[in-house]
């Protein structure tokens, strides 16, 4: 018999898919875990391109339908599921939470996916350069938003954001204490079980727990 449950084709190197990770979990959402190897072109396989014909990951699979991009994702699971609420009411902290996620995936994300680098020659100083352009203008806004998180002093998906970013940030080398807010507000989240048990080391297709 077929699972019910929604299957989430995901990437442990994908800060997209962890970000869906996140978003799930606090809405209480269970789910089967579908791995799709980006070393080894797997979301250009045939049948992945059928689930998501862009061959990007995170992809979720949900009862009749299929939810393609991470933002498109995170604001489905919003508005259609119960739980933990991740933007906030309030009409100001509702645009700032906006304005913060809208960066991380449509400012700084892109510019510096794997994808991208491919294509380019200066592999290194590239996505370097994108992120620090991208976290000098995150920490001004945060110096204006930020309480123990990024928006206030509840978690948003402003935050859910942040974490896999910094992740990102510290893989392609970049100097992330020069900006203690972001690294601050990071460290809060480290150990959140939300965040902490969808962490990129812990998904069973990460190289580290493969066992074959």
């Amino acid at each position: 018999m077929a699972s019910l449950k929604p299957v989430l084709y995901s990437s442990w190197s994908s800060s997209c898919s962890w970000r869906v990770r996140i978003v799930m979990n606090f809405k209480g959402l269970g789910y089967d875990l579908k791995p799709i190897s980006l070393a080894d072109d797997e979301q250009h396989d045939e049948e992945f391109l059928k689930i998501n014909p862009l061959g990007f990951v995170p992809a979720l699979k949900l009862h009749d339908r299929v939810l393609i991009d991470s933002y498109n994702i995170m604001i489905y699971l919003e508005e259609n599921r119960f739980g933990y609420k991740l933007i906030p009411e309030d009409n100001d902290e509702k645009i700032k939470v906006r304005e913060i996620v809208l960066l991380i995936v449509c400012s700084i994300q892109p510019i510096q996916n794997t994808g991208v680098l491919k294509k380019l020659d200066d592999y290194e100083e590239w996505p370097k350069f994108w992120i620090a352009k991208g976290f000098k203008a995150l920490e001004a806004i945060l110096s204006k938003t930020a309480g123990k998180y990024c928006v206030g002093d509840k978690i948003t998906m402003a935050d859910v954001c942040l974490v896999p970013q910094v992740f990102n940030a510290r893989k392609y080398k970049v100097e992330v204490e020069d900006y203690p807010l972001i690294v601050r507000i990071d460290k809060e989240l480290e150990n959140h079980p939300c965040f902490s048990s969808t962490h990129p080391y812990k998904q069973p297709d990460y190289p580290g727990n493969k066992t074959n």
